[in-house]
């Protein structure tokens, strides 16, 4: 019994079948692409039809391969929508990198202060949230939100596309900071005081909730039927699914972005956070996930693509291992790296701005932003444990960056925790399991993480070993 992960990251996407053999989660990659921000017209956009294009692509696969899933799940990045009128994009699907929302938050706050914003929704105040993409078009197209009758998230509408059922998902809704935290559902009252059209607002589905039968259309294209689920389908949400972790743990998703955090019963949405910059976005079977998003692995690839990808990624580490010395430090979560012209300009004058010495050389450079990601890692760690008055013993890294060896030891180092590795596909893993669980093949999330730790080779770091 195979079962589907569509998973689409801001940098690629991949089709990865699961199949539980033996009480072990056996993972094929089917179909890997490419996905990158184009400029359509002045601002940074995504390909929605090149997206889909890919993912009936590697749904014919399956069926070239003989591997029919039971079922197919699709997870994405947060907070980036698509305007609909009658079914159909009203609009290009601008991407979150954009500079739209520039000073739109100081818009919000006329309507909403911060404080009253995060104290009902919970949610980390970063200028691309929904809620300011929405009101930027309110003060810039206004047009665009007058004539739409419904908005989704990018998960949902590629499942929309694919299954005919237009309804919202809890993870990755949580992400617009507009589900209110307390009912877990939309803050109707937050969505009129902007001036928001109300109507554009549905249905939210749990993970697990099925949406139906592939479309005739879409039968036909690909060569079979199945079920569309709704995994977590914020990437995230899914990724910390397949973390092999317990209460006195702490899970780092590592990609593109690092998402370090823990899971509450309860949300934390007290001044204190705010000011920490935590964020309580939703998970499976309404649990919260609490953690802080910080820029992650996105100044490295944009270092690497700067550098005409001359260096692998080993080769970088390397480079920064011969560089440990190098005293400079930066702020990874400033603005001013999540869509620079240049990135080594960047930080290069983020150095020179706060005084301090300026890389020279690749390893130089390479050194200070994997150092900063891990001290920025150990202030996380340190809020987490203030803010739930609990102590940690563990920080479990899953996700791609869950491989580099190096800036796991410098991670170990600077929180002084142990630090376990893997699994590295742990989105698309999360991704099966709700499959699974939903299917009744595993009972609950403990049993599926225990198939986890079964199933994958989870690698263990601690300060010790590399003092």
């Amino acid at each position: 019994m195979y079962y589907l992960a569509i998973d689409i990251g801001a940098s690629s996407g991949r089709h990865i079948l699961g199949q539980l053999t033996n009480g072990k989660l056996n993972l094929e990659e089917i179909h890997r692409f490419k996905n990158e921000m184009t400029s359509i017209n002045g601002q940074l956009c995504w390909d929605i039809e090149a997206l889909f294009n890919e993912i009936i692509t590697g749904l014919a696969k399956c069926k070239s391969l003989g591997k029919i899933p039971q079922s197919v799940g699709i997870d994405t990045w947060g907070v980036d929508f698509v305007l609909l009128k009658d079914g159909k994009p009203l609009d290009n699907a601008v991407a979150y990198r954009d500079s739209r929302t520039a000073d739109i938050d100081k818009i919000l706050d006329k309507f909403v202060s911060e404080q009253e914003l995060y104290r009902k929704m919970g949610i980390q105040k970063q200028s691309f949230n929904t809620v300011y993409q929405l009101l930027a078009l309110k003060q810039h197209n206004p047009n665009l939100l007058e004539n739409a009758d419904g908005f989704l998230l990018m998960p949902e509408f590629f499942s929309y596309l694919l299954s005919g059922t237009c309804k919202h998902e809890y993870t990755i809704a949580t992400t617009t900071s507009m589900i209110n935290a307390s009912s877990k559902n939309w803050d109707f009252d937050l969505i009129k005081q902007i001036g928001l059209p109300q109507n554009i607002f549905g249905e939210i589905a749990t993970p697990g909730t099925k949406l139906g039968k592939l479309l005739p259309q879409i039968q036909a294209r690909v060569g079979f039927d199945c079920d569309v689920i709704y995994p977590c389908t914020h990437d995230t949400a899914s990724a910390v699914v397949s973390a092999p972790i317990d209460e006195n743990s702490i899970y780092l998703s590592s990609g593109t972005w690092s998402l370090i955090g823990t899971e509450l019963a309860t949300p934390i949405c007290t001044e204190n956070s705010r000011k920490a910059n935590l964020t309580n976005e939703g998970g499976f079977k309404y649990r919260y996930r609490y953690l802080k998003n910080i820029m992650g692995l996105w100044i490295i690839q944009s270092i690497k693509k700067e550098l005409n990808h001359k260096y692998s990624y080993e080769e970088l580490c390397n480079m920064a291992k011969e560089n440990s010395s190098f005293p400079s430090r930066i702020d990874v979560n400033q603005h001013r790296f999540l869509a620079p012209q240049n990135m080594i300009d960047t930080i290069k004058t983020a150095c020179a701005e706060s005084e301090q010495k300026i890389p020279q050389t690749i390893g130089e450079l390479v050194f200070c932003i994997y150092q900063s990601l891990a001290d920025s890692y150990a202030q996380a760690v340190q809020d987490l444990e203030t803010l739930t008055n609990k102590t940690f013993n563990k920080i479990c890294i899953i996700g791609g960056g869950s491989q580099n060896t190096y800036l796991n030891e410098l991670t170990a180092k600077a929180c002084n925790k142990t630090v376990t590795a893997g699994p590295v596909e742990g989105t698309a893993i999360g991704n099966i399991l709700v499959q699974m669980i939903t299917a009744n093949q595993l009972s609950c999330l403990n049993e599926a993480r225990q198939i986890v730790k079964q199933s994958f080779n989870i690698k263990t770091y601690t300060r010790r070993s590399f003092a």
